[in-house]
């Protein structure tokens, strides 16, 4: 097998009718870590609108359960593609996702800018730091894919093309981007987070993190803006490292998020329908948060 087959083959699909299998290949054969990265950094964008990031802070499930609200999130979204839509461990995913969805008062406008950011955000990164940018094929897929996704989780006036999608995310984050005190704190958890992974390494992983953030949402959060040096220095080694998976041969197997190392929740493994699932709780702002009596809450 040679490092082009895949996208051979995902030119001879429908990128409207096999917009699944497209994906699919895409995430988990050509780009899994570069999806698993743009991802994180996708729903980590969503804090800096203050509704979502004030919602997340009062629930307090980024704050005080991290990293099992990462793998939940990972978990689930990765069922949906490795299943479809029509499977059974892909329906009871979109079921959880929607269960937990309606615990809260969201408005359709977040939900929807919330979908944008998992076309958008993966389709710049890999257009700026993967080792091949993304065919037009793979970009019509990704929006047919979320297009699908966003229909089952009951969003409407839902962006067709992956332009479309582009213009609304940009347009939603310049009229909304801005200051919350919670969502800095669940911002603050989020890098805590994935720098401790890194162990020893920690305080440069964050700092390398704090260097991919644009300008607007490091303002957002009232972050320091990295110095220009720092700033080339992790962008220009992350086109190296493309230029190194360049090189590689082509994955035959698949790697879906269930694989990656970040996910720590699970080590006796899991199931799809219990993933997401809250401690018994009380209604604070609507909102559900840990009971401080409850026997089940950590």
């Amino acid at each position: 097998m040679r490092r082009y087959d895949w996208l051979k083959e995902i030119r001879r699909l429908d990128p409207e009718q096999d917009f699944v299998r497209i994906y699919r290949i895409t995430a988990t054969h050509e780009f899994p870590w570069d999806l698993t990265r743009a991802l994180e950094l996708a729903l980590y964008r969503t804090y800096a609108v203050p509704s979502i990031g004030r919602l997340l802070a009062r629930t307090a499930e980024l704050t005080d359960r991290t990293q099992k609200r990462y793998d939940d999130t990972a978990l689930l979204l990765d069922a949906v593609l490795e299943h479809g839509f029509d499977g059974e461990e892909g329906r009871t995913a979109l079921r959880r996702i929607n269960q937990m969805h309606r615990s809260y008062d969201i408005s359709n406008d977040d939900m929807r800018y919330v979908l944008c950011t998992f076309v958008v955000v993966p389709i710049r990164w890999i257009d700026r730091y993967g080792w091949r940018r993304l065919s037009e094929h793979e970009k019509r897929a990704i929006a047919a894919y979320y297009r699908t996704l966003g229909r089952h989780l009951g969003i409407t006036e839902i962006p067709q093309s992956h332009q479309d999608f582009e213009r609304c995310l940009d347009a939603y984050e310049a009229a909304h981007f801005g200051w919350d005190p919670g969502a800095r704190r669940v911002s603050d958890a989020t890098l805590d987070l994935m720098a401790g992974w890194y162990g020893p390494l920690a305080p440069v992983v964050r700092g390398a993190s704090m260097a991919l953030l644009d300008d607007a949402l490091l303002d957002a959060f009232r972050y320091d803006r990295p110095r220009p040096e720092v700033r080339k220095a992790v962008r220009g080694a992350l086109k190296l490292r493309a230029r190194a998976v360049r090189l590689l041969p082509p994955r035959r197997t698949p790697h879906y998020a269930r694989q990656n190392p970040e996910i720590k929740g699970y080590p006796n493994g899991f199931r799809v329908a219990e993933l997401g699932t809250f401690p018994a709780s009380r209604r604070v702002g609507g909102c559900p948060v840990p009971h401080e009596e409850d026997p089940a809450a950590p």
